[in-house]
């Protein structure tokens, strides 16, 4: 394996060019005007497009003010294929209505109005309520030790975060699948395998990475690694339940290390339980290896596989199967976004290609340790 390139985490963030600020007020002021619950002499003011977390919907924080009362709302906004997306299509409406879904459940924030019409203001977007809280940031990373909350907390503090994150995931897989029956992708007529939520998980994943490298050359170290998902298939997939898709602290937002909102749910699906599980330990073990590459001492005791695994078991009663698949699943499918992510680096003037392609994972070593058998938890 060639040597990776230095790490800087702001390579992996470019940024795309955006409508005026002041042509989206003006936009969302006047569609929200139309609305039948909003008044007449709605203004939309202190308009602003945070920095920050995320890579692919865009979020505005506004103020609506209509009717002698002003209330603080955020707007999710697709983004353009002009803005070299994350993703290959952004299903604003299936994002609304699992918030709709899982409200009680988990905190979420209320959601108000949907509009998946892209002439409003040039995307499908919905609005929903602000809620006050912070954020584990990923720029610096939460592990790196750099102004970060969780870094600076207590022991004691950082398990608290961990349990109540993994006790999200244990309230939303304990929810009846049949409430999200239009995630549900099955094609009619399937056989069985087809019906599997699993193998439509992984399918989706494989179709997401041949996008990616269309116009672009492939990847042979995903490409071994759908290889070894095939040859490593379990043989029990487990049950089906509402998987979050992106379930890690980063798209939580917390009161104290109490989460008060889980957001980001555009990689919503169905699927075994292990995808979020695995998903939650892996992204921090990303992180992990970043800050030691970087010779920081990072948080190797934080979100640790099998602390996480025990907590989720105690919690729902549920024996956590086939990890190690999960993990190297996850590791794939982090490999593909992070493709992604290199080729919008590069397309914004923001990085070259390598030599190897393969050096666009920046958890290379991790990927290819999970396929030889060497990766420790």
């Amino acid at each position: 394996m060639s040597d990776q390139p230095e790490f800087d985490p702001t390579d992996a963030r470019p940024q795309a060019s955006r409508t005026d600020p002041e042509v989206l007020r003006t936009k969302l002021e006047a569609w929200l005007r139309a609305r039948p619950d909003v008044a007449d002499d709605a203004v939309v003011q202190n308009l602003q497009v945070p920095d920050g977390n995320g890579m692919s919907s865009e979020t505005m924080l506004f103020e609506l003010a209509h009717g002698g009362q002003v209330e603080h709302l955020v707007a999710r906004v697709a983004p353009t294929l002009g803005s070299v997306p994350v993703f290959p299509d952004y299903d604003m409406g299936m994002q609304f209505h699992v918030m709709q879904e899982v409200v009680g459940a988990v905190p979420v924030p209320a959601v108000r109005w949907l509009e998946e019409d892209t002439a409003a203001v040039g995307s499908a977007f919905f609005v929903m309520d602000r809620v006050e809280g912070r954020v584990p940031p990923d720029v610096m990373p939460y592990n790196f030790g750099m102004d970060s909350w969780v870094y600076d907390a207590s022991p004691e503090e950082q398990q608290h975060l961990q349990e109540r994150s993994v006790e999200v995931l244990a309230a939303l897989h304990a929810l009846p699948v049949e409430r999200f029956s239009f995630l549900d992708d099955t094609p009619e007529g399937a056989d069985a395998a087809e019906r599997s939520a699993l193998r439509r998980h992984v399918d989706a994943t494989r179709g997401f990475y041949e996008w990616v490298v269309a116009d672009q050359q492939g990847s042979p170290l995903i490409e071994r690694a759908f290889d070894w998902l095939e040859d490593n298939w379990p043989a029990d997939e487990g049950e089906t339940v509402l998987s979050w898709g992106d379930s890690r602290i980063g798209n939580m937002m917390f009161d104290g290390f109490d989460p008060v909102a889980v957001l980001d749910w555009e990689m919503a699906s169905l699927g075994p339980r292990e995808v979020d599980l695995a998903w939650m330990v892996f992204l921090h073990r990303f992180f992990e290896e970043v800050a030691w590459k970087m010779e920081l001492p990072g948080m190797r005791h934080f979100m640790h596989a099998p602390d996480v695994v025990a907590h989720y078991e105690q919690v729902t009663g549920h024996t956590v199967q086939n990890f190690e698949w999960h993990t190297t699943y996850a590791a794939l499918r982090h490999a593909a976004i992070m493709y992604r992510v290199a080729v919008r680096s590069i397309t914004f003037g923001q990085g070259e290609w390598p030599a190897d392609v393969d050096d666009l994972i920046m958890h290379r070593a991790a990927l290819e340790q999970l396929l030889d058998g060497t990766y420790e938890p």
